[in-house]
């Protein structure tokens, strides 16, 4: 089997889509290739929206034959890898099940695919299944009664289940195509396998990570909740872990803390593991009403039924430090999203539908090694002290700090939102107050070099009554758990950090990539 895929095949507004696959053969045909032998199918769809007169959809299809195909370089042809796993199994004997900590994408798929391999993994987390989770982050949400354990850092799907469960990514690995089919198998929209940007929501992507879950389970996986680990002991052919269900062995660690997991990193420096510190990113989340996206999109096309709600990717690295926009989250909320006491950060969150009527979006900073000290202990603190702060200008009680771009542009505070009105916990818990008393100034003066620039880009983006919520620093894993060629930990061959906490992805994509991988390093190693 041969596929390959013609690129930028473009078509209007109100056009057809069985014009694409019409020009598809006729560009296959025009390069001296027989159609005829091929089946063809929607592999990519975008919009062009760059002019707001002639907005075009953008397609990429996929091209499929039985027959051994050998193709020169042509434009707007490539040919694709099948993207199979290659799985290899290794003579080494197990010493007990591999042990996976951490239930975010990561250590979901790692699990997952070590169970259909017959490895049967214990996977477990210091939060709830997702049924308790979601009652614990709504309560959170209502009365700002915080539970350290489960809330929209950890728990079952980790920290992109409270999301806009975004599967875009900008690794290039031909996995990706797999775990999209994955993510439909356990309940999520076939669409997702086409759109260019892909998104499942929070609403959809919760009973995904039920099924998946439950998957393991199923054949012979044991899931185990409300089960945080708090120390390790390196043996010399195994690995032991202390929790708080008692304790485990395992010759197969896996590391998939997620990067909140900040007293986990601490006893992992205290027990010498190589960890360094990394660049990360701080900032504000940014609401605007949708409806305004929109138009500054779109146009008069703002309302076309075939065209989704808009959404926007704006960055500027022109500066001695990159200023960008985040998960951008249309028609969605902010969403509190500590997991510490005494700390305020915030993330934003849309259901499939998207539908709220509210955009938003995280807009970040680049902040270097050497602004902290370069040093991990200094990266995790640097975050934490921002929390507190922010906890302390909202004035206690987890109310978040806003207040409106204008205000913000002239380092001032005249005004309470109106026209736009925050989402933050419904609205009812925010506080008007100066966001540059809370950031380092070089965020501050960064973000308003930002927003003047993006404005010009994105019409209406600066505009004065947007509301500006603090504080976004949970965007990246702070250090990075150093691993060697065979992805286990330096100097330890029985654990294997992984994912988004261990500093190697960023995003539910990359996460669940990177557990992939690790499973199969973990299976080329040992035998069931």
């Amino acid at each position: 089997m041969s596929k390959i895929l013609i690129n930028n095949i473009k078509i209007r507004l109100d056009d057809d889509e069985s014009l694409v696959f019409f020009r598809a053969k006729k560009y296959l045909s025009k390069n001296n290739i027989n159609a005829a032998d091929f089946d063809f199918s929607i592999y990519k769809k975008s919009i062009d929206a760059r002019d707001k007169n002639n907005i075009l959809f953008v397609y990429s299809v996929l091209a499929e034959t039985k027959q051994n195909i050998n193709i020169k370089s042509i434009p707007h042809i490539k040919v694709i890898d099948s993207g199979d796993l290659n799985i290899e199994y290794g003579e080494l004997p197990l010493n007990n099940r591999p042990l996976v900590v951490g239930m975010g994408p990561a250590g979901m798929f790692c699990a997952l695919l070590l169970a259909e391999n017959g490895y049967c993994p214990v996977i477990i987390d210091r939060g709830d299944c997702v049924a308790d989770r979601t009652r614990a982050f709504e309560q959170f949400v209502l009365t700002g009664n915080l539970d350290t354990e489960s809330n929209v850092q950890f728990g079952a799907g980790g920290a992109g289940t409270f999301s806009d469960g975004k599967l875009t990514t900008r690794i290039n690995d031909v996995r990706c195509d797999y775990v999209l089919s994955r993510f439909v198998e356990f309940g999520a929209p076939i669409e997702i396998l086409t759109k260019s940007k892909p998104h499942i929501g929070t609403d959809v992507l919760t009973s995904v990570v039920d099924n998946i879950l439950k998957r393991i389970e199923d054949l012979g996986g044991t899931v185990i909740y409300r089960c945080r680990m708090d120390d390790i002991t390196v043996h010399s052919d195994s690995v032991t872990i202390s929790t708080t269900k008692g304790d485990f062995s395992t010759s197969s660690l896996v590391l998939a803390l997620g990067h909140s997991a900040r007293d986990t990193y601490r006893m992992l420096l205290i027990h010498n593991f190589v960890i360094e510190p990394k660049p990360f990113s701080i900032g504000v989340r940014v609401e605007h009403l949708q409806e305004d996206i929109n138009v500054a999109l779109y146009g008069k096309y703002a309302n076309h039924p075939k065209l989704s709600v808009g959404e926007y990717n704006l960055s500027d690295t022109n500066g001695k430090r990159g200023v960008y926009t985040f998960c951008m989250c249309p028609g969605g909320e902010v969403v509190p999203a500590t997991s510490q006491e005494y700390g305020v950060c915030v993330n934003g969150m849309s259901k499939f539908a998207r539908d709220g009527k509210n955009a938003n979006c995280a807009v970040n900073v680049s902040v270097n090694t050497d602004d902290y000290g370069n040093d991990p202990h200094k990266a995790i603190e640097f975050q934490e002290n921002l929390e507190k702060r922010a906890y302390m200008a909202g004035g206690g009680d987890y109310y978040a700090p806003i207040q409106l771009m204008g205000d913000f542009l002239e380092e001032k505070v005249s005004a309470a939102p109106s026209r736009i009105m925050p989402t933050y916990a419904n609205g009812n818990r925010v506080t008007v107050t100066n966001l540059h008393n809370i950031l380092p100034s070089f965020v501050s003066t960064r973000l308003q070099e930002g927003f003047t620039i993006f404005d010009k880009r994105l019409k209406g983006f600066a505009v004065s009554d947007a509301v500006l919520t603090g504080v976004e620093t949970r965007t990246s894993a702070p250090v990075r758990i150093m691993r060697n060629e065979n992805l286990s930990a330096i100097s330890n061959p029985f654990i294997y950090p992984c994912g988004e906490g261990a500093g190697y992805a960023g995003g539910i994509m990359s996460s669940a990539v990177d557990g992939i991988k690790v499973a199969l390093e973990i299976m080329k190693k040992s035998k069931v």
